[in-house]
């Protein structure tokens, strides 16, 4: 059965994607191109690949649990610094953002 009439796809092959690790519709889209046209098939995507788990999306949460939720950055002390921020910017700044300062 035709799932994206568009680009004429099928349920056999959106079920192929993702027995290859394409656990989302936006992956099934990068896959083959389905639902990016009309998007009139996104729903139906979602249905064929259903609540089940997904492996990559599995895997990839076994490994943020394993990772430290904050690491600290050399020069800080004993200060922690969150992921992508550089020491010695204060938070909620951006570089090349001058705040004036309270007279």
């Amino acid at each position: 059965m035709y799932v994206c009439s568009c680009f004429g796809i099928t349920e056999k092959q959106v079920k192929e994607h993702a027995d290859a690790g394409a656990c989302t519709p936006r992956q099934i889209a990068s896959a083959c191109k389905a639902g990016t046209d009309c998007g009139g098939c996104v729903r139906a995507i979602q249905a064929v690949l259903g609540r089940g788990g997904c492996p990559r999306r599995e895997a990839a949460a076994r490994n943020r649990a394993s990772e430290t939720p904050a690491a600290t950055a050399t020069g800080t002390g004993d200060r922690t610094v969150a992921p992508g921020t550089a020491p010695g910017v204060e938070p909620g700044t951006a570089p090349g953002i001058r705040i004036p300062d309270a007279a």
